[in-house]
């Protein structure tokens, strides 16, 4: 497996171009901004359904596509593979957290960023739940596994 310092010195500047061009894409298609999102999500404006199904159909294309190209990904030398996750309890309740902290505040986290971008001074309430959240879970996983070896498993 490659290690950090075996990516390729591009990885860093790609994946900064990568999050401008994300987040530049969300403001333009207004996704940004949290009453389209809770219109979405009361079902009376169902333009975030395509502008993720246009993201996913991208997105399973490269990921169709790539592997068939080359043999491993170009910027971190590592194996294109199944990542496989399986459905448990743990899964079930943090999206049911995710969705009900998405409902109350009409965004998720990658859009954040991208309505701070665009002047939403307010969403900084949002990030700062996100990143609270997020503090405690991992402190409330780490307590949990006290004892137990942290290593990752193959699902992990």
């Amino acid at each position: 497996m490659a290690t950090s310092t075996d990516r390729h010195p591009f990885f860093i500047p790609l994946v900064l171009v990568g999050g401008l061009i994300f987040g530049f894409g969300l403001g333009y298609s207004h996704m940004a901004r949290p009453e389209v999102v809770l219109n979405f999500l009361q079902f009376e404006d169902f333009g975030l359904l395509f502008v993720m199904f246009g993201g996913a159909a991208v997105t399973g294309i490269v990921f169709f596509v790539m592997p068939r190209v080359l043999d491993r990904a170009p910027l971190t030398g590592d194996p294109f593979e199944r990542r496989l996750k399986s459905f448990d309890r743990n899964v079930l309740i943090g999206g049911a957290i995710f969705g009900v902290g998405w409902g109350l505040s009409g965004i998720c986290p990658g859009a954040a960023y991208a309505s701070l971008g665009i002047g939403n001074v307010t969403i900084l309430w949002a990030l700062a739940g996100m990143f609270i959240g997020a503090y405690l879970q991992g402190w409330w996983r780490s307590r949990a596994t006290d004892g137990v070896d942290p290593s990752p498993t193959g699902a992990d």
